[in-house]
């Protein structure tokens, strides 16, 4: 028999990869064509592009390190209350982890006897998994997500820098959107990958809404953007 694969211990990183990789693209793309539909002349789009990358990436590492920061806190606060309830009334403490299994339908004499040697083992851990819902895959890691939100902000960014430098600057705002949304196919179809979900759902999501963004920032452009040659 072979193991299962399970995807769950992939979502602490994963939910930050994609959505730096996917903002990257995005949000740089939507600036670019914001810009490219105000001006025909290359340098101001190019400047667009390098600073929403680089903005992009250290905006989106702080908040990320910010955001989990705080529930790590929040995880930290927790894990020391209930350490002291299982100092001072490990009773209480211990009918409370029977109740739970109770709930999850084990009889009550069998959820006594669980709790009781969970509680023996390690109460703490037992009680966090159990009772608060933190676990090795779920606990917040700030510097990892961090991290990850900043260089996949980089790479996805990257790309339509790339095509900014490259494309035809009359067509720039087509050759914009034309390549991000393969760039945002790709990074769905990766995501889906790496989680173990659809992909048709994956892509056909991120397409609907990255097409959103870009089509409202060209009006953007258009509208208030003053031609140049």
């Amino acid at each position: 028999m072979e193991a299962e694969n399970h995807y769950i211990n992939r979502s602490g990183w994963l939910r930050a990869a994609v959505l730096g990789a996917n903002d990257g693209i995005l949000s740089t793309t939507s600036l670019v064509i914001g810009v490219a539909a105000a001006t025909t002349t290359r340098e101001p789009i190019l400047l667009a592009a390098v600073a929403g990358l680089v903005a992009g990436a250290l905006s989106m590492a702080a908040g990320e390190y910010v955001s989990v920061s705080s529930q790590s806190d929040v995880e930290a606060a927790d894990l020391k209350r209930e350490s002291h309830a299982l100092k001072t009334m490990p009773e209480i403490e211990l009918e409370e982890l029977t109740d739970i299994y109770v709930q999850r339908g084990l009889s009550k004499p069998l959820a006594h006897q669980v709790a009781m040697e969970l509680t023996a083992y390690d109460a703490l851990e037992a009680h966090a998994r159990d009772e608060l819902g933190i676990n090795e895959i779920t606990q917040a890691n700030p510097l990892m997500a961090a991290f990850a939100s900043a260089v996949s902000f980089i790479v996805g960014g990257l790309l339509p820098v790339l095509v900014a430098i490259f494309a035809p600057i009359r067509d720039m705002v087509f050759y914009q959107y034309g390549f991000s949304i393969l760039f945002l196919a790709f990074s769905g179809v990766l995501a889906a990958k790496a989680g173990g979900s659809n992909i048709l759902k994956a892509v056909f999501r991120i397409c609907i809404w990255g097409t959103f963004a870009m089509v409202m920032s060209a009006l953007v452009g258009y509208i208030f953007g003053v031609q140049t040659t």
